[in-house]
């Protein structure tokens, strides 16, 4: 009985591997007829079905009816314009087809180098892929360029990186005169950009390291690199890499102002003062003309309140660029909390008033925070920029100009309250 079971089972074993086998006959005779959809179709579950027998086989056979496909459209498209018709084509059947048909004949291949019962791999099927494919790049690109302009994004990236992708392939990996077309470092740029959106990081730095290889593309491709390097951090580790690899950047090219920025933008967000005065103190190092490492490290003394720290760093800063009204109006803001601290200083601890002498010290630096924050007004009058007019006004009051109040509270009368 038991071997009567397993003669059944073997029996239908062959069955199911001779109807797989037997789709793939079917396949060939509808291609045969130019049904490239319907053999497609029927081609399917062949493809993934354990029980077929040559899995190589069948993938070659996808290969022959996309490629045919392709080619019988491209082939009407070019009747089209030799005949100046207007009869329509599948375009976007023929782009799909084009790349189907070479992931058509990667897949072939993978299956071509499996070795057989005897542990040799005799490949079948390469030698007529590199033929028909050698020069087929042109094919992909044209394909990407298609999707690209119809918003298909996925599908123009799909091919573009086939593209970018295929001489490293395989199929093509032994091959020394492999052809690289003018536009391959712009194809392998446009794929990063692409991967980028996608949020597909680690393609984007794939691709953009390959067209960096170009001088014309480089700098846009280390820029995707650059902030893909940025969006992909996901431990402290990833984000330090960044940091120091942007550090290098810089140092490289300390012009380029995107470097410093990004940088500025990090140690701004990250939340360690020291941590962004040191990076300041670093970039006066390199460069003291640097008006916004001088204004950065006076951000990190004001926010410790060591004033008058703060006011000479913002100085430098002013003497950089005098027009810097950011640091015009925080270097009088300090000025004005030194005279607060001043006074609270030197008043006598049981009346809470002050000497003459005092007085006048407190006095003196109050009046050179008015002309700070009076400069302030001066560049930037309708306070887009710095909100200078209540800090101007306090300090009027506490050296009772009246009229400098009240020219103040006819532009602002909440000033009043």
């Amino acid at each position: 009985m038991k071997k009567v079971f397993m003669m059944a089972m073997m029996a239908a074993a062959a069955t199911t591997a001779f109807a797989q086998d037997n789709l793939v006959k079917e396949a060939k005779s509808l291609f045969a007829k130019g049904d490239f959809d319907k053999a497609a179709e029927v081609l399917k579950p062949a493809l993934t079905s354990s029980e077929t027998t040559d899995k190589a086989k069948a993938w070659n056979q996808m290969v022959e009816i996309q490629y045919g496909k392709f080619t019988a459209i491209q082939t009407k498209e070019m009747e089209n314009k030799v005949k100046n018709s207007n009869e329509p084509i599948d375009t976007l059947g023929m782009y799909t087809a084009a790349v189907e048909a070479w992931d058509a004949a990667l897949k072939c291949d993978e299956f071509d180098q499996m070795p057989d019962a005897k542990g040799k791999v005799k490949l079948k099927y390469r030698t007529a892929a590199q033929n028909r494919f050698k020069n087929y790049g042109v094919s992909l690109v044209q394909a990407g360029q298609f999707f690209y302009s119809h918003k298909q994004t996925k599908e123009a990236l799909k091919a573009w990186s086939s593209y970018v992708a295929m001489k490293d392939t395989p199929i093509f990996a032994e091959v020394k005169d492999f052809p690289k077309d003018q536009f391959f470092y712009d194809i392998a740029y446009y794929a990063a950009f692409l991967s980028y959106q996608e949020k597909d990081f680690a393609g984007a730095e794939k691709y953009a390291k390959i067209a960096a290889e170009s001088p014309d593309q480089a700098e846009g491709a280390n820029e995707i690199l650059l902030f893909s390097k940025k969006d992909n951090c996901k431990t402290k580790e990833d984000t330090l890499a960044y940091v120091n690899w942007l550090k290098e950047l810089h140092k490289e090219s300390p012009k380029q102002e995107r470097y410093f920025n990004l940088l500025m933008d990090y140690y701004t967000h990250a939340g360690n003062m020291e941590a962004l005065k040191a990076w300041a103190e670093e970039e006066i190092a390199l460069d003291a003309e640097n008006k916004m490492a001088w204004a950065l490290k006076g951000e990190v003394q004001m926010n410790n309140s060591e004033w008058d720290a703060a006011v000479e760093s913002y100085k430098k800063s002013i003497e950089i660029d005098p027009d810097f009204v950011q640091c015009v109006f925080n270097a009088g803001v300090c000025l004005n909390s030194k005279a607060i601290a001043m006074n609270d200083q030197l008043a006598d601890k049981k009346t809470g008033g002050l000497t003459k002498e005092n007085a006048e010290k407190v006095k003196a630096v109050l009046a050179e925070a008015q002309k700070f924050l009076e400069r302030a007004r001066e560049l930037d009058g309708d306070q887009l920029k710095v909100k200078w007019a209540y800090p101007l006004y306090r300090i009027y009051y506490s050296l009772q100009n009246k009229e400098k109040m009240a020219e103040l509270e006819a532009i602002d009368p909440s000033l009043k309250q």
